[in-house]
């Protein structure tokens, strides 16, 4: 709370007799040491502790959104976000790619300078409208606007802006296009096109519908039963290594039903190819790098160009996976567990 003292050379056993004044020092709300002096008795130098605890912590919850918006509102827009992204910890590494893409190509060019307090209604509704104006796709002006209301929300909260300044906005609609689910003949086709790699990363997908950086992290050590396939990482495509999977920490896992026929072409590959630390699949041109996604996607792409081909129908890599849940919910599992 603070002390009481006297700066004359008695001992404290006779300041009651001593007819120096008291002082007392306490810290302020800024935290800076403050002296006060001229009390002629220790209870008088007391109250007046007891006075400055008490109004510190009665402080009106008015004065401490004053300083915050003495801090945060002449910041600029640049600073704010740096702040605020420092805070996003919980955001796996290509999620913090993904924002610092939007920061650095939508957010930053177009409002990095701008004072905090400076943000209202119109001011969002004009970045829209030069997202628009310069061609930025639907779906980056979506995601642009997600982060920017984000962080102003943030501000918001802190009580910078004494009005919500996303009230009433309409935000960029982006309607991504209908998925197309393959029928049981495509995948057939799709089974016994392109090289080795390409017919167990289609069987893999379709049949435990994992994700395609998934699929290329298969690992023989995570076949832990019969008919069950651990899921433990992905190859991430921002970075080309081994990471955790999407949604979920380092050392997490999944484990999806693992049918008769994929384990037998996991079986298949093992015997022919061989595997490298357990992993089935690795670069092409250095067995020492994983298998990257890409190189699936680049076989895709040359069956998209052949007429006959089910991926010329504007089959995405990604309804195989949308295959393998439609499969289950028709053959009756609870689309609970099939979210699972």
């Amino acid at each position: 709370m603070g002390t009481f003292f006297k700066s004359c050379d008695h001992p404290q056993a006779k300041w009651s007799k001593c007819p120096h004044d008291y002082r007392i020092r306490f810290r302020d709300a800024s935290g800076r040491q403050v002296q006060e002096s001229g009390f002629a008795t220790q209870e008088k130098a007391i109250v007046r502790l007891a006075e400055v605890y008490d109004t510190k912590r009665k402080k009106p919850q008015s004065q401490a959104k004053a300083e915050r918006i003495e801090k945060y509102g002449p910041m600029r827009f640049c600073e704010y976000a740096a702040e605020w992204r420092a805070g996003q910890r919980h955001l796996a590494e290509s999620s913090v790619r993904h924002l610092d893409s939007l920061l650095n190509n939508h957010l930053l060019p177009a409002l990095g300078g701008r004072r905090m307090n400076s943000f209202d209604r119109r001011v969002v509704e004009n970045f829209i409208r030069d997202m628009e104006s310069a061609g930025v796709g639907v779906a980056a002006q979506s995601n642009a606007f997600d982060k920017l209301a984000s962080i102003l929300l943030d501000a918001h909260r802190l009580g910078i802006f004494d009005d919500n300044p996303l009230h009433g906005i309409n935000p960029p609609q982006y309607t991504p296009s209908r998925s197309v689910i393959p029928d049981p003949s495509q995948v057939a086709t799709l089974r016994s096109s392109g090289d080795e790699a390409f017919q167990l990363l289609v069987d893999l997908m379709s049949g435990c519908g994992l994700r395609n950086g998934e699929a290329a992290a298969i690992n023989i050590r995570n076949l832990v039963a019969d008919d069950v396939y651990r899921v433990t990482e992905q190859v991430n495509q921002a970075t080309k290594t081994y990471g955790p999977l999407k949604h979920r920490k380092p050392g997490d896992y999944r484990e999806v039903p693992l049918p008769l026929r994929v384990r037998s072409t996991i079986e298949r590959y093992v015997e022919k190819n061989g595997t490298k630390e357990g992993y089935l699949l690795r670069h092409p041109k250095d067995a020492d790098l994983p298998f990257q996604p890409y190189l699936f996607q680049n076989q895709w792409q040359r069956l998209r160009k052949e007429h006959e081909s089910p991926v010329s129908t504007g089959l995405a890599i990604y309804g195989l996976r949308h295959f393998f849940a439609s499969n289950c919910l028709s053959n009756g599992i609870p689309i609970t567990d099939v979210a699972e």
